[in-house]
């Protein structure tokens, strides 16, 4: 840390606000908001920091910048701004959320109603934004069909209407539209189907037909039947588009369902928005994020994304787990609804809970959606290989990989197993068994040079190339043993890594400290895999050696004693040891009389 930044640091007052972390290229990697700048901006020059993201993040850091606040909302919303704005590297970001489009309600006194990507704050109203674009244009479509909304984009007023400037058009005479344009329908009556639409787009629906029941009815009494049979098709035609709205809560409340999927950088997040008891809408984002990001930050993002000043904020939000910032965003919430807000986490089985579950299915379904899509962007190649070279940082995308894996024991019977995965799949055709030659005792240093110089001096004297990655079960000493083989054979490039049991740890070439994949990486698991598979090959061969040995030297060597009979015994009893403490009868009932007397006299009487 230069001195400049260190008097800033000393300087930072003790303020809610906002904090930006600058690069020494002057570009802004993150920003982030605080109940007290001076706690929060210090804490990430502590010494007791482990988040592998953290780390990374104060290691860039070289300058920073400040926003004092009144209060913590206030560095909330600016906070959400500044990051929409420049989308900083260790933040979550939002991917491609411009594009997203909204259904606007014009502020005129006729309003129009169209689909719009472009946000102007001129008293319109705005709903959305909606990911699924060809069902916005459904009902769309649907609206202008029940309500009879103007579709033209002249400017329409009292004044207009006086003069004459505009003639009805084809709509009305279809009857698509009530003619606003030459005074055919008053602006009251006008604005009120407007208002009957932002129900309906609010998800009001049942509320509406009862309105426009009693409405009918009315109108029916004061002999208005024209009036009474427009609102009947208006009624029905509500009803079919209601009835295709399904039912997910008994006690018909509002209520947002939001849940996420992640995978290292790339996150799915699903929002379902339930009105009255019906799933009246499903929204999908993709967003970017850091691989070690948990899902607690991850939601504090995803609702300061979505809830903006042109969403319906509900009273109830139904939440997989709290997020970090929980009592700041509902006041957020609590004073952008003007009413109180709720988060809820259900624990017990019921429908909240199945809501929940069905919600997270659909991020887990969108994220392999957009996994599927960067693969056919990479060759049809599956997406664990772009996630194993991103997090590994290799300059090829991995398609080859062949892991080593040493068994013995306690020294005795050493072998060691190489198998090959071809595109994330196991590849048994190319498996290899070695017999462990050169080394006495339980020295696996030893034994993986002894392996890598076999496997390896074999392929350069075919003249083929090495694996895309090569990879080590072990810790450093294994993986320096490999690296030194390779580098004696004569080969200067090769991706090599050592993979740790204990806490599945990562060792690259020449760096001390492991690195730790996230849990929740893909490529994780797919080393996992592949490390386990060379292990139960390793295992394998090795009780295969040592059963072969212990037939040889330990039962065949009894007179009288054949291969068959030794391998009965082996197979009834599981070791030799077990076969010793056995008695006459537990032996004669699995190879006779005669020849249980010559197993039991051989331990017992020699």
């Amino acid at each position: 840390m230069d001195d400049k930044l260190k008097t800033k640091l000393e300087a930072v007052p003790a303020s809610p606000g906002v904090y930006q972390f600058i690069n020494s290229k002057g570009k802004i990697i993150y920003v982030g908001k605080a109940k007290n700048l001076r706690n929060r901006v210090r804490s990430y020059f502590q010494s007791k920091i482990t988040s592998p993201k953290t780390k990374a993040l104060v290691s860039k850091i070289a300058d920073l910048q400040l926003f004092i606040t009144d209060s913590e909302v206030e560095a909330l919303v600016l906070e959400n701004n500044l990051i929409k704005k420049f989308k900083p590297r260790y933040n979550v970001n939002l991917k491609d959320d411009k594009s997203y489009p909204y259904i606007r309600i014009t502020n005129e006194p006729f309003p129009q109603i169209f689909h719009t990507r472009q946000i102007v704050k001129d008293g319109s109203k705005y709903f959305g934004p909606f990911t699924d674009v060809k069902r916005m244009k459904q009902s769309l479509r649907m609206i202008n069909k029940i309500f009879k909304i103007r579709s033209c984009k002249y400017f329409i007023d009292e004044e207009t209407i006086k003069k004459k400037k505009i003639k009805v058009c084809l709509d009305y005479h279809i009857k698509r539209c009530d003619g606003p344009c030459e005074g055919l329908i008053n602006r009251k009556e006008y604005n009120a189907l407007v208002g009957q639409v932002i129900k309906v787009l609010q998800g009001k629906t049942e509320g509406l037909i009862k309105e426009l029941n009693a409405e009918m009815q009315k109108a029916a009494k004061a002999l208005q039947f024209e009036k009474a049979a427009e609102l009947r098709d208006r009624i029905r035609q509500l009803g079919v588009y209601s009835s295709r709205q399904k039912i997910v809560s008994t006690d018909f409340k509002d209520r947002d369902v939001i849940t996420a999927a992640q995978e290292a950088a790339d996150a799915a997040c699903t929002i379902f928005n339930i009105r009255e008891g019906k799933l009246v809408g499903k929204r999908q984002f993709h967003l970017t994020t850091h691989p070690d990001v948990e899902m607690p930050e991850l939601l504090n993002s995803i609702l300061k994304f979505y809830y903006n000043e042109f969403v319906e904020i509900p009273r109830e939000i139904i939440l997989e787990t709290m997020p970090t910032e929980a009592e700041s965003i509902l006041e957020w919430l609590n004073k952008s609804a003007s009413r109180k807000v709720t988060f809820t986490i259900p624990k017990r089985a019921g429908e909240k809970k199945s809501l929940l579950k069905m919600c997270k299915q659909n991020a887990i379904l969108f994220l392999k959606d957009i996994q599927l899509q960067k693969m056919k962007k990479e060759g049809n190649l599956p997406y664990v290989l772009s996630a194993l070279k991103r997090d590994l940082h290799l300059n090829v995308i991995p398609r080859k990989i062949e892991c080593f894996d040493i068994s013995n024991l306690q020294g005795t019977d050493a072998v060691a197993s190489m198998v090959t995965f071809q595109d994330g799949k196991p590849k048994k055709s190319l498996y290899r068994k070695f017999i462990i030659k050169t080394v006495d005792g339980p020295d696996d240093f030893a034994s993986m040079r002894e392996v890598f110089e076999r496997r390896y001096l074999k392929l350069k004297e075919k003249g083929e190339p090495l694996p895309d990655l090569i990879i080590v079960d072990g810790g450093k000493g294994q993986l320096s043993s490999a690296v030194e083989t390779l580098k004696a054979l004569g080969f200067q490039k090769f991706n090599i890594i050592g993979l740790a049991k204990r806490l599945e740890e990562v060792f690259h070439p020449g760096i001390s400290e492991p690195q730790t994949i996230p849990r929740s990486s893909s490529s994780l698991k797919i080393l996992q895999k592949i490390r386990d598979e060379a292990h139960r090959f390793a295992i394998t061969f090795h009780r295969q050696r040592r059963f072969k040995r212990t037939l040889q030297t330990e039962l065949t060597s009894i007179k009288g004693i054949g291969k068959k009979t030794a391998e009965a015994l082996l197979k009834k009893f599981g070791s030799v040891k077990k076969i010793k403490t056995a008695t006459v009868e537990e032996l004669a009932k699995e190879i006779g009389r005669q020849k249980a007397m010559l197993v039991y006299e051989h331990f017992h009487l020699s």
